[in-house]
Parts: C-alpha cells; sequence; structure tokens
C-alpha cells in the first residue's frame, strides 16, 4: 500500500505544482485554496508511504512523478515548448523513477 500512497502523493504534487500556476501569486482565492489543498494531500501521502519506504528512494520518486507529470501538462495546459531534449531529459528522469522502484528493498 505505501506505493499507492507514494503514487497518490506525486498526483497530488502534480495537481499543487500546476495549480501554483492559476493562483497567479496567490491573487486568485479558489486556485489558491485547491493549490494549498494539493500541497496538504501530497505531504500527507508522502509521510504515509515513508513509514514503509526508504526516504531518498521515496522523495526521489516524488519528485519525479512530479516533475514528469507537471512538464506534460506544462506542454499540453500552456503550450510550453516540445523539443526532443526536453523529451529526452524527461525520459531519463522516467527511468529513473522506474530504476528507484525496481531497486527498492
Amino acid at each position: 500500500m505505501h506505493w499507492v500512497y507514494l503514487f497518490i502523493a506525486g498526483l497530488f504534487e502534480i495537481s499543487w505544482a500546476v495549480g501554483l500556476k492559476f493562483t497567479h501569486g496567490f491573487t486568485q482565492l479558489i486556485p489558491s485554496i485547491l493549490t494549498v489543498i494539493g500541497m496538504i494531500a501530497s505531504f500527507y501521502f508522502l509521510a504515509l508511504a515513508l513509514k514503509n519506504l526508504p526516504l531518498g528512494t521515496a522523495y526521489a520518486i516524488w519528485t519525479g512523478i512530479g516533475t514528469v507529470g507537471t512538464v506534460i501538462l506544462g506542454i499540453i495546459l500552456f503550450k510550453e515548448p516540445v523539443t526532443i531534449m526536453r523529451l529526452f531529459c524527461i525520459a531519463l528522469i522516467a527511468c529513473g523513477i522506474t530504476g528507484l522502484k525496481l531497486l527498492a528493498h
């Protein structure tokens, strides 16, 4: 179950990172509230996962999920640039996440 918690934490990591863009520096009330809720949920599920997972592995996977998801949503929602090198670097992060998961004890 701890891996599920970590995955959920990563999804909330994506939600609050993307949500920050919509807060306009925390000047928009509803997006700001939703972003803070996403932050709290992300940390909550990360804390649950850390009960059974090594800190370094869990943290790296959590931030990796957030990074990859945020880049993908940045491309889709905000028309951020799509280049071969950018996609290659994101693929390296995804490989790192997979490797850490496969090597975790």
